[in-house]
């Protein structure tokens, strides 16, 4: 009975010993094969750094290749406080040759992280600036690479090009709408330091940063230039509170110049109050069609059999009453007796009138939608909302940017938008 009870004992401390082990190799199994990409993360955070190296945003370019958009490279101040050894004597010449306060300073150097911007005052710096601060030498100072937007044409398109933070991301325009296109992915020099910070002597890791897409416009910059010319002509003469002007191509659809006044230097859109930067006239305003009216108004005629262009006849006497109203013509006296296509020639008024009266209200107003009166050209620049992609085969569409390019090599084209 003894010997029994002992066997009994063992069996049990044996089958916990035995499970105890399984559940260590179950978990050894876990942690190495199915957590590893976790844990190796983790553990890789506690000793690996990285200092940032920004992607050139991509460039925007005319349809004949000019470059609208472009980039310059400068440097920035990056920190990483534990490598620092004379904080105090860091601060007071960082401070100084930045040109801010030993307390200001004083934040970013003694701040408890691993690695630290110094933000605005250290970002985009002057070659001048950035020479004085590598000759100081410092541990746990660096300065690293990044591009900085540059508009050549300042001015002139300014509306559609649109502008960017100092973070390099599109804030309006272009630069907005296909932002995603254009930043590309950062880059970073990894180095590996230990629990406190100290650098240790291990080969620094450079991960290459991707530069983003080009993208080309359908605008030409020569008709772009004779538009922006036009628009500062017409502000010297008239002084108007505002004035726009758009180029298409009546084939295709395709913007060939837009711009309008008062515009703004993107380079500096600091120096502009967000009226002027947000105000691309051209697709944000809405104003009487005005003589445009007419052609839609002969076109409906025409389509529906009201009038005969060559055969029908009506007499101008200079004037004709609708409602409350006189709608006068252009002529005093009217142009008298005319054919309706003498009417449109003419620009008569009081004819216009009467196709109208002949169409009805109904039939005007339905026309007036099918060319597209009241409603979004849906054209890729923010402001009137998103349009709808087609395929690019598709013509006969409002359209900017059309062709977007990875490191020089053509790829698909990003879309179309009516």
């Amino acid at each position: 009975m003894f010997t029994r009870g002992i066997d009994k004992r063992m069996k049990i401390i044996l089958l916990i010993f035995s499970s105890i082990l399984l559940v260590i190799v179950l978990r050894v199994f876990y942690v190495q094969i199915v957590d590893y990409k976790k844990l190796s993360t983790l553990a890789s955070d506690l000793w690996s750094r990285n200092l940032p190296i920004e992607a050139s945003r991509g460039r925007i370019l005319d349809r004949n290749g000019v470059v609208l958009a472009d980039n310059i490279t400068t440097t920035s101040l990056v920190l990483i406080p534990n490598q620092i050894k004379n904080k105090k004597e860091v601060t007071t010449k960082l401070a100084e040759i930045l040109g801010v306060s030993f307390d200001e300073m004083k934040e970013h150097v003694y701040k408890e992280t691993s690695i630290e911007r110094v933000h605005p005052e250290g970002r985009r710096l002057s070659y001048e600036v950035a020479d004085k601060i590598e000759a100081l030498n410092f541990d746990g100072v660096y300065l690293v690479k990044e591009s900085k937007r540059y508009y050549p044409y300042e001015e002139m398109l300014s509306h559609v090009l649109g502008y960017v933070g100092i973070d390099n991301q599109g804030l309006s325009g272009i630069e907005l709408q296909y932002d995603d296109y254009l930043m590309g992915e950062n880059g970073a020099i990894k180095y590996f330091s230990d629990a406190k910070g100290n650098k240790l002597e291990l080969t620094d890791l450079y991960i290459e940063p991707q530069d983003g897409m080009d993208l080309q416009l359908t605008i030409d910059i020569n008709i772009q230039k004779s538009v922006e010319r036009e628009l500062d002509n017409v502000v010297d003469m008239f002084n108007p509170d505002m004035a726009l002007a758009v180029v298409m191509d009546p084939k295709t659809g395709e913007i060939l110049a837009m711009s309008s006044r008062p515009n703004f230097d993107p380079n500096n859109y600091g120096n502009y109050s967000q009226e002027e930067l947000s105000r691309n006239l051209p697709i944000w305003a809405s104003y009487e069609p005005g003589s445009t009216q007419k052609i839609v108004t002969t076109a409906a005629a025409v389509e529906e059999g009201v009038v005969d262009l060559f055969k029908d006849e009506f007499t101008d006497t200079g004037s004709v009453q609708v409602d409350t109203a006189r709608i006068k013509c252009w002529k005093a006296g009217g142009h008298g007796h005319q054919t309706f296509l003498q009417v449109l020639q003419n620009s008569c008024n009081p004819g216009f009138v009467k196709m109208g009266q002949l169409l009805g209200k109904e039939r005007l107003f339905h026309y007036l939608d099918l060319f597209g009166f009241g409603s979004k050209t849906g054209i890729d620049l923010n402001g009137e909302g998103e349009g709808i992609i087609f395929p690019l085969e598709n013509v006969g569409n409002i359209e900017l940017a059309t062709t977007a390019f990875g490191q020089g090599i053509s790829v698909t084209p990003i879309q179309q938008v009516v």
